[in-house]
């Protein structure tokens, strides 16, 4: 599960154990990126700190949280993925997203690559449903779609696979919550 997480919240770490729980993961990896392409980084706290608040929300035995992607020297979850599927072969991946992201899907670079990489899991967002199930990237994949009732062996199907996730809703958002930031300070 990759992002900014500027700030994390209460939503991502429901999105982690939702994830964890349904599909019978055996750890969500939080891979804490130094920067979004897609986004502005004005805003963008330092990848340390954000990285010492993703542990502080991410306390579970079968969490860990990384910062490798600094490393990679590309922002691209392309290349992110691609690294992991050639470092640990052996392991069985599924990449972890939210409903807003598949919504913009198919303007990630090489997204038909990602999804062709290991399978995903996209766990619902409040107010995201129905624009992520109607998105292009959706709509693309459409024929890969796993039903809900499945995804516990997402795992160890073949890429491109995905499932999307309904479950309880958490009305976070690290825009809002960075927005209340913002108001205080002035």
């Amino acid at each position: 599960m990759g992002g900014s997480f500027n700030p994390p919240h209460e939503g991502h770490r429901l999105a982690a154990e939702v994830a964890l729980q349904r599909l019978g993961l055996d750890e969500v990896w939080w891979i804490v990126t130094p920067g979004n392409p897609l986004k502005s980084r004005g805003a963008l706290k330092p990848l340390r700190d954000r990285l010492d608040a993703v542990r502080a929300l991410a306390r579970h035995p079968r969490m860990r949280v990384t910062g490798f992607e600094e490393a990679l020297g590309s922002p691209f979850t392309a290349v992110t993925l691609q690294f992991l599927a050639r470092r640990y072969s052996g392991v069985r991946f599924v990449w972890i997203m939210g409903a807003d992201n598949l919504v913009t899907f198919n303007r990630w670079q090489d997204w038909r690559c990602i999804a062709a990489t290991m399978p995903m899991v996209i766990v619902d967002r409040p107010g995201y449903r129905w624009k992520a199930l109607s998105s292009p990237a959706a709509q693309a994949l459409a024929p890969y779609r796993v039903p809900e009732a499945e995804a516990r062996h997402l795992a160890s199907r073949a890429p491109p696979a995905w499932a999307f996730l309904s479950n309880e809703l958490a009305p976070h958002s690290s825009t809002a919550l960075r927005q209340v930031t913002d108001e205080k300070e002035e």
